[in-house]
Order: structure tokens, then C-alpha cells, then sequence
């Protein structure tokens, strides 16, 4: 949603002040809900790998899709808890003020990348818990 709907719209807002107010508020909403759903995703998943006993396909290519989980997990974490909060406010409110069209349109590039990885990463989960490898 914040990708194909909250971006989109806060682009096409015409004053800076209505763009930057708009997403600040949106977005301190979002990262609380972000960050309980990350948390749950990564506990449910090790959880997963713990209580199945499948500690040895995270050494198997096959299950490609588990490293791939895994590492968007990952990603996610860092920039919710790490990058978010130490660092990304800070540089969003300074080129926010000084270019909000450029920024807003970073960060809109930033969050298709991840939504396209997340979407090649569930589709190979999907897959891949089906029984289907696309290595033998």
C-alpha cells in the first residue's frame, strides 16, 4: 500500500509543507505496525525452522527461497530498527525541505525495489514449499 497508493498520492500533493506533514504523520502510524508485523514474521520463522528441524536446509541451495526469506527479513529489520531511527529521519527531513520531488521519488524507488524482491521472494517460498526447484 505505502508503494502503489501513500507515495503516489504524497507526490501529487502541491505544497512541500502538505507532502512532508502528510507522510511524517502516515508513516510514524505505519512504522509502529511495521515493526510489531516484522518482529512476529521473524519469531513465527525461526520458530518454523526450529520446531520443523530444518536448520540443514538453510545449507542447501535447493531451498534458495529460505536464504531469500531470510535476507529480506533482514533488510527490513535494519531499516526499521537501525537506519530508520538513527539515521533515515534525519536525511528525509534535510533533502525533504531542499528537493521534496527528488526525495519523495527516491524513497518511491527504494520501496518498489523491496516490494519486487519481497513478491520474487514469496513467489519462490510458494514454490518452493510445493515441491518445486527450479535447481536439482
Amino acid at each position: 500500500m505505502v508503494t502503489t497508493v501513500l507515495i503516489p498520492a504524497i507526490r501529487k500533493m502541491k505544497s512541500k509543507e502538505e507532502q512532508i506533514k502528510t507522510f511524517k504523520t502516515i508513516e510514524g502510524k505505519f512504522a509502529i505496525q511495521a515493526k510489531i508485523t516484522t518482529f512476529l514474521t521473524g519469531l513465527t520463522g525461526f520458530y518454523m525452522l526450529y520446531e520443523l528441524n530444518a536448520w540443514n536446509r538453510c545449507l542447501d541451495y535447493r531451498f534458495w527461497w529460505i536464504h531469500a526469506m531470510t535476507l529480506v527479513w533482514i533488510i527490513f529489520s535494519l531499516i526499521l530498527y537501525v537506519l530508520e531511527p538513527f539515521f533515515l529521519h534525519k536525511v528525509f527531513k534535510r533533502y525533504a525541505n531542499k528537493n521534496p520531488e527528488k526525495t519523495f521519488g527516491i524513497i518511491h524507488r527504494l520501496h518498489w525495489v523491496l516490494l519486487i524482491i519481497s513478491l520474487i521472494t514469496t513467489a519462490g517460498a510458494v514454490a518452493g514449499s510445493h515441491g518445486w526447484f527450479f535447481v536439482k
